[in-house]
């Protein structure tokens, strides 16, 4: 084994990858399995570099009057450094008042050039409406005005190479300078290590004890809805005998669902559009047909209550099909995972490509596992458990009146399914949005996804509506018409939210979103302070938070239970939240930091 040559907090030079050029670093971590040594910039930034990119600082003492690291913004000018500053330049001399105000017109001409040519909201404009991307415009660019303002470039940087740059200006253009060198370089070091370093969800044992923890919560919110009285105190539920628990009819009903969905998604229906480049530079297509598949599925069930198909067989059966969704969802990770053992490195995913087999099992170690064209995770993600949750509300809609005699459901079951339907119609008619959540983009297709998209989501999430049918609740109309208020303002701020970001992301430029401010980054997209993402920086999740307790109200406040819901919402959203702010500090680097002093409250105003 090598001997390690720095220690931790040792100030040294690392090189940048994929450059000639050292910057001042900060050894944090050396890993013993990868012989990498993790280094922190003075901007925050932490990276992995090679022992042979790294260099103690007493080799550079020698070139440090030459060295131009300390200040980018003046590399250009580095070949004319032996001029003397004092050289009168060629041609006829002008007048000291003459030549500062051409000297003053030609830099505010160039000033305003080189701003038009770095406008990050500009390239990110071009590149939204299908236009070639700003390095394409800018070489043509740049050309021409070199050949139409060469005297004024020439002043330019005679202004560079001998620093008579106002102070403010300097300071802003390393700025600029520096936060597109740290994205570059953020970039380069990812392609040179993809295996994931940071694992989440406790490790290796924190994954191992949620795989068994997971499956178990579900059947005790099952088994506790089932009794008579549901409240905490009655610890253990009694547990049905496990030969019970199963039954091969229902598991090939809920095969004869999943498939039936499948269909459904390969039907040559509804547009294709092109996913976010993935980390080999390619795009992923996806056909967006998910409302379709849900109109057809409302259409099926129309016809089974038309003749008078019984489907009070799936309340009598509830538990048993939880538990076949739980072996299927265990068998396709199972499956999910030994494919990917033959992935090629790039296809793997970002957040579980960590070597460890319980981990990368439970997170899923390859990005977007397709069969052909069929990508099992984007399937999965928004079909049969999604469409499968408005299912189940009916059925235990139709449960109640069945159960109790009643000709019309209650006013609370109506409100669980009105609410909870909307919620999915909404996600299925802005299908398209789903392409750039961390889900897609980020985790791989494993247990958490599959047992959470087949299992978690339509029988967790449907808890209100079958609490409701063993425990009926009166609610008056006044209660009911401030639930639908709360409902509303939920359900406003969360697709007013996200309609915001959307049409920001895709035209920057649009004239209706002209009322919207946001900070540039390097990565040339646009961190939006006004509107909703100025109030919070997750105004989505809040509306999400204000929703699920909605959900919750029409049950009363008899049971925690219900609450369940709103509980595990408000732990899942704070979750992401965290995720999500680990993920844009290392992807937008001092944008981000400028955007948290802008916007310092995450989702709750005033509170978090």
């Amino acid at each position: 084994m090598p001997n390690r040559r720095f220690a931790d907090g040792d100030v040294v030079m690392g090189r940048w990858p994929g450059s000639v050029l050292y910057y001042e670093v900060q050894v944090t971590n050396y890993d013993e399995v990868t012989h990498l040594y993790t280094v922190k910039y003075k901007d925050g930034t932490e990276l992995a570099l090679k022992e042979s990119d790294i260099k103690s600082q007493s080799s550079f003492k020698h070139r440090k009057s030459q060295s131009s690291s300390s200040s980018p913004s003046r590399r250009s000018s580095s070949r004319s450094r032996s001029r003397s500053p004092g050289r009168p330049a060629k041609g006829r001399r002008r007048s000291s008042s003459q030549s500062r105000e051409h000297k003053d017109d030609k830099k505010k001409i160039i000033q305003e050039t080189n701003l038009a040519l770095l406008k990050p909201s500009e390239n990110n404009t071009r590149r939204y409406n299908g236009e070639p991307d700003s390095t394409e415009r800018n070489d043509t660019s740049s050309k021409i005005l070199e050949q139409k303002l060469k005297p004024d470039l020439e002043i330019e940087r005679v202004l560079d190479q001998y620093s008579l740059r106002p102070r403010e200006e300097e300071k802003k253009k390393e700025e600029i300078y520096s936060e597109k060198k740290v994205f570059e370089m953020v970039k380069t070091t990812e392609k040179v290590s993809s295996k994931t370093k940071e694992l989440e969800f406790g490790g290796r044992f924190g994954t191992f004890v949620l795989i068994f923890f997971l499956p178990a919560t579900v059947f005790y919110l099952l088994l506790m809805c089932e009794q008579d009285d549901p409240s905490l105190m009655n610890f253990p539920p009694p547990v049905p005998a496990l030969e019970s628990l199963w039954e091969a009819r229902v598991f090939g009903v809920f095969l004869l669902w999943f498939f039936l969905q499948a269909l459904f998604y390969l039907l040559p229906i509804g547009k294709v559009v092109e996913g976010l480049p993935l980390s080999n530079g390619t795009k992923l297509q996806y056909r967006i047909n998910g409302f379709y598949a849900f109109v057809l599925t409302a259409a099926i069930i129309g016809i089974l209550l038309y003749f008078q198909f019984e489907l009070h067989y799936l309340y009598e059966h509830f538990l048993q099909f939880a538990v076949s969704a739980a072996v299927f969802s265990m068998g396709l990770s199972i499956y999910l995972y030994i494919r990917s053992l033959k992935a090629p490195e790039a296809d793997l995913a970002p957040g579980g490509n960590s070597g460890y087999l319980v981990y990368d099992f439970f997170t899923g170690h390859e990005l977007n596992p397709r069969i052909g064209s069929f990508d099992l995770k984007y399937f999965c993600e928004l079909r049969p458990g999604l469409i499968g949750w408005v299912v189940i509300n009916l059925v235990m809609l139709l449960a109640e009146m069945k159960i109790h005699n009643q000709s019309m459901p209650s006013l609370s079951m109506i409100l669980v399914n009105s609410f909870q339907l909307l919620y999915v119609v909404d996600a299925l008619w802005n299908e398209e949005a789903v392409l750039t959540t961390m889900d897609i983009t980020h985790d791989g297709f494993g247990f958490m996804l599959a047992f959470g998209d087949l299992v978690w989501v339509p029988f967790v999430y449907s808890l209100q509506a079958f609490y409701l049918v063993g425990h009926p609740t009166a609610i008056s109309w006044p209660a009911a018409a401030a639930i639908i208020i709360l409902n509303g303002i939920g359900y406003y701020i969360f697709r007013s939210a996200n309609s915001q970001k959307n049409s920001f992301r895709r035209n920057p430029a649009d004239p209706k979103l002209a009322y919207l401010k946001f900070i540039p980054t390097a990565t040339g997209k646009g961190l939006l302070v006004t509107g909703w993402w100025g109030f919070v920086r997750h105004p989505n999740y809040l509306g999400d938070i204000i929703m699920a307790l909605a959900w919750s109200l029409p049950c009363g406040f008899n049971h925690i239970l219900p609450y369940f819901y709103v509980i595990y919402f408000i732990c899942l959203l704070v979750h992401r939240e965290a995720r999500d702010e680990h993920h844009c500090k290392k992807k937008y680097g001092l944008a981000w930091e400028k955007y948290c002093q802008r916007v310092p409250y995450r989702i709750f105003p005033y509170i978090y």
